[in-house]
């Protein structure tokens, strides 16, 4: 190469350090600068103020002080010793500034350094972070579906638009629990329970096609479903033109999700209940209320149903409030109390009984409202997680009042005691364990106790069966309560760890007059002796209704015929006339 070449060659590599947007520098191991580009100088020149830029472990010592000991412990002849190492510049009037730093050791006497200017793309870093962290805090993490915050959020903007919206259009809120979703938990766990809740919000998505849950950005579809909390999600339907298209939608959902779901090996029906609020000039969270007040009335109604919020409705759920709050005092402050209602054998030649049994029966005496009748509170015992409580509260007393009588009352005390069973008891493991202390507690015979489920519950899994076997095994019988209003058949009553049937009172009311009632009566009976169970006709109120199910062979009768329920003196009383 010639010399010319050689100057243009070398003209050629300065206008390139020149003019690279780069900023490049040498340096002796000890610091000291030997070169550097004037796009170094200009983002260095921050750093030092009016100092000069001659020394590197200088220019870089208020942000980067630990650069010298790498130099000096990076022992190789070359390579690097530092790449990519954020340096925040302070601000000088222009914007504070983020350069990233890589140093390396060209040989012993040459230090490399390149300096470049990443403001831009770190701020775009934070801004996709901050998006991303957001985005999350908005977002169920198991489903993957909006949560409550972001269905607020798009609430709040659907009422701003509401402004600028053509007449006649609107929004609904619809909220949905699923029901005896509690029981999926208790019976399969946690792990199953959620995965149901995940199918869930799937068929939700298909039947709110297209995309209803993205998390940022506006929702061009005008739905957005959400999980909200536990097993409640919500639905928010915007552009509507009346709220009978948000009850379509709202039965469209009911029976997409209350098609059959296998999981964890079990085949498992899910409905759900629905509460639907119209926007009505309301803030969100009066909205969500609202619609989850409704939510409850269709629960109370039977489930697997919509039901349109009405301003009543607010009034009930105060009073539900209510009730739960002071439920818990009650239970605190010794308000519930137990009465009896007695149960009599029916002999054939038309005598009766008094003393074959009785029936526990939980009352509420508040010390402002009075009485509070059972189908106040049983309800919202259960809903709130109280009928535990209020159930063992009732099979102690029960127990204690019942050895008192036999102390007292001698051959004429009751010879047996039942106790209805809630499901939140027959859930709970170790259940069994509490009504074997209760019984050595209270000095109760368990041959005397008798412990009643209703057919639905006692029907329902094979891990009730299997807590029923649990209570049979410490010498308890257990009734099969309300006979004929729930799953169970006669062909399945075999299957039933059960020594009692008990035949409900609506069919018993109509004995004296329907034929078909009293057949049904009969069949009940002849298969409860055939697999050597007893019965009990329920809800008997007249003479006719008693001889009706005597002809039929019924063991034993209860009904306001006999006697109301009453206190434990009451029925001392009762029992000695």
């Amino acid at each position: 190469m010639s010399e010319t070449d050689d100057k243009l060659a070398y003209e050629a590599l300065i206008q390139f350090l020149y003019r690279t947007p780069i900023g490049l520098l040498q340096a002796a191991p000890d610091g000291h600068i030997d070169l550097m580009n004037p796009m170094a100088a200009q983002l260095l020149m921050p750093l030092v103020a009016e100092a000069a830029l001659d020394d590197l472990y200088t220019v870089f010592a208020g942000v980067a002080p630990q650069l010298r000991g790498a130099v000096d412990a990076f022992a190789a002849p070359s390579g690097v010793i530092a790449e990519g190492l954020r340096i925040d510049v302070p601000d000088q009037g222009g914007g504070a500034k983020v350069l990233s730093l890589s140093v390396m050791k060209l040989d012993a006497q040459r230090l490399m350094a390149t300096l470049s200017d990443v403001t831009v793309d770190t701020r775009r870093e934070h801004d996709r972070l901050v998006h991303r962290l957001t985005a999350a805090a908005r977002t169920d993490p198991l489903t993957q579906m909006p949560n409550r915050g972001a269905v607020l959020e798009e609430l709040q903007a659907i009422l701003v638009r509401g402004k600028r919206r053509p007449a006649g259009q609107g929004f609904a809120v619809l909220f949905m629990n699923c029901d005896r979703f509690r029981q999926v938990n208790d019976m399969l766990g946690q792990s199953a329970g959620d995965e149901l809740l995940v199918l869930v919000a799937d068929r939700i998505r298909t039947v709110l096609r297209p995309p209803t849950d993205r998390i940022g950005g506006v929702q061009r579809s005008g739905q957005l479903a959400a999980r909200v909390g536990g097993d409640e999600f919500v639905v928010v339907l915007d552009g509507l033109r009346r709220v009978e298209d948000a009850e379509s939608v709202a039965g469209r959902l009911i029976a997409a999700i209350g098609r059959g779901y296998h999981v964890a090996g079990h085949e498992i029906v899910c409905n759900v209940s629905i509460g639907i609020a119209w926007g009505d000039g309301l803030e969100p969270d009066e909205l969500l209320r609202d619609a989850g007040i409704a939510m409850l009335e269709a629960k109370q109604a039977g489930g697997a149903r919509y039901v349109r919020f009405a301003a009543a409705m607010r009034e009930r759920a105060a009073r539900r409030n209510d009730i739960e709050t002071d439920l818990r005092l009650a239970l605190q402050e010794d308000q519930l109390y137990v009465e009896y209602q007695p149960v009599v054998a029916l002999h054939a030649d038309g005598s009766t009984d008094r003393a074959a049994g009785v029936e526990a029966l939980v009352r509420w005496r508040h010390p402002q409202r009075g009485i509070v009748p059972p189908f106040e509170f049983i309800g919202i015992a259960e809903e709130c997680g109280l009928i535990g409580a209020v159930g063992d509260f009732v099979l102690e007393q029960a127990c204690r009042d019942f050895v008192r009588w036999r102390a007292e009352l001698g051959g004429r005390a009751p010879r047996l005691l039942a106790v209805n069973l809630s499901r939140a008891q027959l859930t709970e493991g170790s259940w069994a364990g509490t009504v074997a202390r209760i019984l050595e507690e209270t000095g109760m015979a368990a041959s005397m106790l008798q412990l009643e489920v209703t057919e639905s519950l006692a029907a329902q899994d094979a891990d009730v069966q299997q807590r029923l076997h649990e209570l049979k095994a410490l010498g308890i019988t257990l009734a099969l309560d309300d006979f004929g209003t729930g799953y169970s058949s006669l062909a399945s009553l075999h299957l039933l760890p059960v020594d009692t049937v008990k035949i409900d009172r609506s069919f018993v009311s109509q004995s004296e007059t329907s034929h078909h009632h009293r057949v049904l009566i009969e069949a009940t009976v002849k298969v409860a002796q055939s697999l050597g169970m007893n019965t009990v006709a329920e809800g008997i109120e007249t003479v006719a209704q008693a001889d009706v199910v005597r002809g039929l062979q019924c063991d034993k009768g209860q009904g306001y015929l006999y006697s109301r329920p009453l206190g434990s003196p009451a029925l001392s009383d009762w029992l000695m006339r």
